[in-house]
């Protein structure tokens, strides 16, 4: 029997040692949520930053697919097909006019925020899918991460095929 209690006694002690290592103290918390705001301190203009590029390539994205689709409109159509700019501002966004009703658009995007957008004053397809004119419409996407610009560049080639990089000017 004395062995039995022997036995007992020390398994008492050492589920007690076993509970007072576990866990953490007060100190070592606040050292971890310190340490843990420091690298989030770090990390977020690296996020500013991602933000900005890719606010910047989704505006150039969606006008990417935009001059696509007026173009091919204007193959499938066999006439004339313009993307303009709302109130002849592209930060306002953009259409694709109806060439058989004006009233109707084919696209019709709305305002970007957050992006600035420079470029022609609209741009025509042909029916054969070419761009109308001689001059090639360039649109320049900037979008700001603090002080520090991201610019994306679309431009389109005389034959009408468009091209997105990430550049400041075409």
């Amino acid at each position: 029997m004395f062995g039995f209690y022997s036995l007992l006694k020390k398994c008492r002690k050492a589920e007690r040692q076993r509970r007072h290592i576990a866990g953490f103290t007060t100190l070592e918390l606040l050292i971890a949520v310190a340490i843990a705001a420091i690298l989030a301190a770090l990390a977020a203009p690296s996020f500013t930053t991602m933000i900005a590029n890719q606010r910047a390539k989704n505006v150039a994205s969606e006008l990417f697919a935009s001059l696509l689709r007026a173009r091919s409109e204007a193959l499938a159509r066999n006439t004339s097909v313009t993307l303009s700019p709302k109130t002849g501002n592209w930060q306002n966004g953009w259409r694709i006019v109806d060439p058989t009703n004006t009233d109707k658009f084919l696209d019709d995007q709305n305002m970007t925020s957050g992006a600035t957008i420079t470029g022609p004053v609209s741009v025509v397809y042909t029916g054969t899918g070419r761009i109308q004119g001689s001059s090639v419409p360039m649109f320049v996407i900037k979008s700001m991460a603090g002080s520090t610009p991201t610019y994306q560049c679309v431009s389109v080639e005389l034959s009408g095929r468009p091209y997105m990089q990430a550049a400041s000017s075409c």
